[in-house]
């Protein structure tokens, strides 16, 4: 029997590693965007209101910010792919657990409240360990591309999970969706325990808390690195609440329910994945400065919601804050890439993601409080004027505003193809 050689035209920067973790992550994706949907309504349907959502959508961050420094230090000491497919098998198995009690009909609270917690130990050990993975696959002049092309792919699989999230959850079930995530969970770490080698083990050598000393004392000798992360600690904890919170519960009160909110969802990112088309081709010189201009665009769909607006306006606004998801994050990786060591980057990315998410459960525990305090439309204006005035407050830091590539993106590569067999 012959083997037929199949030449398939990769490009030249979208080497095995790449292309796996790509794929996988648009696997996870599909789940990962829908699942937060199918949460929120599984607590609505089970009775409870707001502040339960809130509370459910809180015990998931609260472990992913306690853990996620530890996650790092592991990701940086022992190999990054190993890490990440463990911590996909125990998503998965979670995940599992939560569908079948929603399916079984009316959960616990405390059940909903455990099993989020565990959603967010196994992201907590999976984040760090991926950024890693996929800033290392890249090389330095073809970092643009590479990683918008990345992050096309990611949010192109949002798009899909979260408009499939919402039908299916208006339509049929939410234990459903979250079975679906329990899949993609499954079928990601089948995919990414085909990964090489990323980092290698280490017998002996520093303990895990000298090495979280020194990634800290990376991490706060760059003013432009810590001063983002703190923007975003306050950005994020609004955008959440807005996202996991009042979203579905404006559009379970006038918009049709959880259809409408997937749509919105979806509408973020198909602007996540316009806009990534730009930044595959666009190579800004300060690239932390054009990143945040994405920034100012965060708080429109929280600004569109507090207006009272109907659905069709605010799909513009989550596309209009997706477009400026992409401008941001493809400059930051473009900055982590340039900036960081190799060795240090799971690290970094640790106390970046924990600092990012250390007032998420803060943000959503208290979304329903602040919304009987200050009224939901209140809340809102609160969420939206934080957003653009965090927006402002960072160009304060002149790294911000200054800091420029330094390697030219490599222009008019041709692929190159790689051999492939089929039998």
């Amino acid at each position: 029997m012959h083997r037929l050689a199949v030449g398939i035209n990769y490009p030249a920067w979208a080497g095995r590693n790449y292309r796996i973790q790509t794929a996988s992550t648009v696997v996870s994706g599909l789940g990962n965007a829908a699942a937060p949907i199918a949460t929120a309504f599984a607590v609505l349907g089970a009775g409870w209101g707001t502040a339960e959502v809130g509370y459910v959508t809180a015990a998931r961050t609260v472990p992913l910010v306690v853990l996620m420094l530890i996650g790092g230090a592991v990701a940086d000491r022992w190999p990054r792919h190993v890490v990440m497919v463990s911590a996909n098998v125990f998503n998965a198995v979670s995940q599992g657990v939560l569908a079948a009690l929603v399916l079984m009909g009316h959960p616990p609270l405390w059940t909903l409240l455990a099993l989020s917690a565990a959603g967010g130990a196994g992201q907590a050990f999976y984040a760090p360990a991926a950024e890693g993975v996929i800033l290392r696959a890249v090389s330095a002049e073809h970092a643009s591309k590479a990683l918008s092309v990345f992050k096309m792919g990611m949010n192109g699989a949002q798009i899909a999970g979260a408009a499939l999230g919402g039908l299916l959850a208006a339509v049929a079930d939410p234990g459903w969706v979250l079975a679906g995530d329990a899949a993609c969970f499954a079928v990601a770490a089948l995919m990414r325990s085909g990964l090489t080698q990323v980092g290698g083990r280490r017998e002996s050598g520093p303990s895990l808390v000298h090495e979280l000393r020194v990634g800290w004392r990376e991490f706060v000798s760059r003013r432009w690195l810590w001063a983002i992360v703190v923007q975003f600690s306050l950005m994020n904890a609004c955008v959440l609440a807005v996202e996991t919170v009042y979203g579905p519960v404006i559009a379970e009160d006038r918009m049709g329910g959880a259809g409408a909110w997937g749509t919105a969802m979806a509408a973020l990112s198909v602007g996540m994945v316009a806009s990534a088309v730009l930044m595959a081709r666009w190579q800004p010189r300060r690239i932390l400065l054009v990143g945040n201009g994405g920034v100012f665009l965060f708080g429109l769909p929280a600004l569109a919601l507090a207006l009272g607006l109907p659905l069709i306006p605010v799909v513009v606004a989550m596309f209009l804050s997706g477009v400026g998801v992409t401008v941001f994050v493809v400059g930051w990786m473009v900055a982590l890439r340039q900036e960081i060591p190799e060795e240090l980057l799971s690290r970094i990315s640790a106390y970046d993601a924990f600092g990012s998410f250390a007032l998420l459960p803060a943000g959503t525990a208290l979304a329903g409080p602040a919304a009987d305090l200050l009224g939901r439309s209140g809340a809102l204006w609160a969420c939206a004027l934080t957003c653009l005035g965090l927006a402002a407050a960072v160009l304060l830091v002149p790294e911000v505003r200054q800091l420029e590539r330094k390697v030219p993106e490599a222009r008019g590569n041709l692929p190159q193809p790689e051999p492939a067999t089929s039998g």
